[in-house]
């Protein structure tokens, strides 16, 4: 996304991947309102919206055999009042087609950056080792978007703050038969929390465990986690079958943490080689293309002239690092006080939390909600600076 945004501003970008395509599996997928927005201020919404997707516009949870709608995103401002769940190598395939339209993009697949370059105490490039070989890219800046076990983090001899965090996430994916009921996209029960995204012809399930718990599942078997999924979705029973092996089951193992500085001379971190998030909210992806767009509107303009200094770096964290403490503030309060209780609770409650009762009996909550889920504090917006350059 950034690379696309400063091309379109007019500034020279190659963007390494190091797989041959973008297919990841596994991932929660969620577009947000607030990245619809986006795509709509570039001129892109109609087109992406034509990817096939599913449109989610209340996120409800069961708890028991109570269902409760929390999150309503139907009152949204901007034009897009749903979140979209569509697979992440569909949308940046999207990215990478409209970025390769533009004369000063370029992408370089089956390229792994390994190390920097230092001249003095600035980064003055990358390592690549491709299909023809290795070599050195020199460059004004380097941004690394190299994800939460970032390389380039490690190359640059900074160290995350690590937040507790209590669970894991197990991925599986289940098929969806006809007739299968509206289901709550969370399952609460005693000693488990189950996540089932529809998918279109197949559910992307969720199981929530604790921390470090995946030998202890493997060890009880795999009929023991068929057991715990078809108790939390008991429509799903009936094909436990399709987790033939573990190779069917992806630990994702959850992670909240941030660096204390997200840059260094000639070098910028975003996303979650900056902060990683809990996948709680789906929330992911989306602060990490605001990281984007923020780092474009504040940068365009200085590296169209050549002029980028620490400064401006220290600007794109000043502009992010509040909404991402609000964020994450909220993924390991919920982490602690509602999916960790739920973990270890031993009896189904006669009804939900006081928490959920409250948030799904008022109208105004469930906005209210919608709100910092779907758009978030301080939404950024694509400025005139990228969308018209001069």
């Amino acid at each position: 996304m950034l690379g696309y945004l400063l091309a379109r501003a007019g500034v020279r970008v190659t963007v390494f991947e190091k797989h041959a395509d973008f297919f990841r599996d596994f991932r929660g997928d969620t577009v947000h309102p607030s990245t619809l927005t986006l795509m709509h201020e570039l001129g892109l919404l109609g087109e992406l919206l034509n990817v096939p997707h599913t449109e989610v516009r209340e996120l409800s949870a069961r708890f028991g055999r109570v269902d409760l709608t929390l999150v309503d995103f139907t009152h949204l401002p901007g034009p897009c009042k749903f979140v979209a769940f569509m697979p992440q190598w569909d949308f940046l395939n999207f990215l990478a087609g409209h970025g390769r339209r533009l004369p000063t993009f370029h992408l370089e697949m089956e390229a792994l950056v390994d190390d920097l370059i230092y001249e003095g105490d600035r980064v003055a490039g990358v390592h690549v080792v491709t299909k023809t070989g290795a070599h050195d890219v020199r460059a004004a800046l380097v941004i690394a978007a190299d994800g939460r076990d970032s390389t380039l983090r490690r190359r640059a001899h900074l160290q995350p703050r690590e937040q507790g965090v209590p669970i894991d996430v197990l991925w599986m994916r289940l098929s969806k038969h006809a007739g299968d009921p509206g289901q709550a996209f969370g399952n609460v029960a005693p000693g488990g929390v189950l996540v089932t995204i529809d998918r279109g012809d197949y559910y992307q399930c969720a199981f929530v465990i604790q921390k470090g718990g995946f030998e202890r599942v493997k060890m009880l078997g795999l009929d023991y986690l068929r057991r715990q999924v078809a108790a939390l979705a008991p429509f799903l029973s009936d094909r436990m079958s399709e987790i033939a092996s573990f190779d069917d089951v992806k630990l994702l193992t959850v992670r909240v943490n941030r660096l204390p500085v997200w840059y260094r001379r000639g070098l910028l971190f975003i996303g979650d080689a900056a902060h990683a998030m809990s996948p709680i909210a789906g929330v992911g992806i989306n602060l990490a293309i605001q990281d984007a767009v923020a780092a474009a509107n504040i940068l365009a303009p200085k590296l169209r002239r050549g002029t980028v200094v620490v400064e401006d770096l220290a600007a794109v964290q000043k502009r992010r690092e509040f909404p991402t403490k609000i964020i994450q503030g909220f993924q390991v309060l919920a982490q602690n006080i509602g999916v960790n209780r739920a973990l270890n609770a031993t009896e189904q409650a006669n009804r939900p939390p006081l928490f959920f009762r409250i948030l799904g009996g008022s109208a105004l909550l469930r906005r209210l909600a919608a709100y910092f889920i779907g758009i978030g504090p301080r939404a950024e917006h694509v400025s005139p600076a990228v969308l018209n350059p001069r």
